[in-house]
């Protein structure tokens, strides 16, 4: 038996709490994973409070992120006690997730643990910082440099946010950060954002074209605000989309494609191919400080989650939760 957050669903009507589990229920996988630290991510929370229809099946254990290490391995992949970390690939959403004290997962979804971050930094960053990383990259693959002028990072007091601001400010980019809780700006200027501008500023419909400002954008909210972002890249700027906290819409135009060849980029963190996922973490491994983490995240147990998902879904958390499983 070991401990679990588990959902359920009765009479269409879900609930989420802390039980005992048999290892004989765990889904089919080729490793074994004793669970050490998982996260709280926005998605984690819609599955948990049932406020969006993350879950696809029941019963299910959320967590899109883990890292442990391996109990058993039926492959030649990994060997009993190495180090691993796993972002996405539906975990948590169709296959149980990491807010357990041990997994069953496929050895092709997971990486080893990178040399220079330990099992606590390693969820610290999660899946958020691990997009961030990815929003990053995608920049500075597409030619945008510190010398190419601003950078806007929105829903900067997000878990992707707080990240891109600290690997921007130190590869050396000015960033504007973009937030509704103007009340954090003493905390995003301590992670290296150089300007805050109110979420207002964007959040509403806009001119289709208006005037030049970002060399690049970092975009984890959608709708209007990515409407906008996009309105006001400069040219042959790049605008990343890797979030939805506004909404899904895109309520745009093609004007800022085709007069200003801004380029849009979507970041998908769930299916990434191994290579992209290595390449991320090892340069997350070299950027990244212990002053980073302490910065950024919040840690909870396993008994605190579900209260905290409400509290994330509300705007009331900043940053990163980390949530140790593992006890002993």
């Amino acid at each position: 038996m070991f401990k679990g957050l588990l959902i359920t669903q009765k009479d269409k009507k879900q609930s989420a709490q802390v039980v005992d589990i048999n290892e004989d229920q765990l889904p089919e996988g080729d490793v074994l994973v004793d669970v050490h630290y998982s996260t709280l991510n926005y998605k984690d929370g819609l599955a948990i409070t049932g406020k969006a229809p993350v879950v696809r099946s029941f019963p299910m254990v959320p967590g899109i992120d883990l890292v442990g290490q391996v109990n058993h391995c039926d492959s030649t992949a990994f060997n009993q006690g190495d180090w691993v970390l796993l972002n996405g690939f539906g975990v948590g959403e169709v296959h149980w997730g990491g807010l357990a004290e041990k997994a069953k997962l496929k050895s092709d979804w997971l990486i080893p643990l990178p040399k220079g971050i330990d099992p606590n930094q390693a969820m610290t960053i999660g899946t958020a910082g691990y997009t961030a990383m990815l929003s990053v990259l995608a920049l500075e693959k597409q030619g945008v440099t510190p010398d190419s002028g601003e950078i806007l990072v929105t829903g900067a007091n997000g878990g992707v946010g707080s990240f891109a601001i600290r690997l921007l400010h130190s590869l050396g980019y000015r960033v504007v950060a973009s937030t509704g809780r103007m009340e954090q700006t003493d905390y995003l200027m301590s992670l290296g954002a150089n300007e805050i501008i109110d979420r207002a500023t964007l959040s509403e419909p806009g001119k289709p074209l208006q005037k030049e400002r970002w060399a690049g954008v970092i975009d984890c909210v959608g709708s209007h605000t990515l409407a906008n972002a996009c309105a006001s890249t400069k040219y042959g700027g790049v605008v990343t989309s890797c979030g939805l906290a506004q909404g899904m819409d895109f309520p745009a135009s093609v004007a800022p494609f085709i007069l200003r060849g801004v380029r849009l980029i979507g970041i998908d963190s769930v299916m990434r191919p191994k290579a992209d996922r290595i390449e991320a973490w090892q340069r997350l491994s070299e950027l990244l400080t212990a002053q980073d983490y302490d910065v950024i995240s919040t840690e909870i147990g396993l008994d605190d989650v579900v209260e905290t998902a409400y509290k994330l879904l509300d705007g009331k958390v900043r940053g990163r939760v980390l949530v140790k499983v593992k006890n002993q």
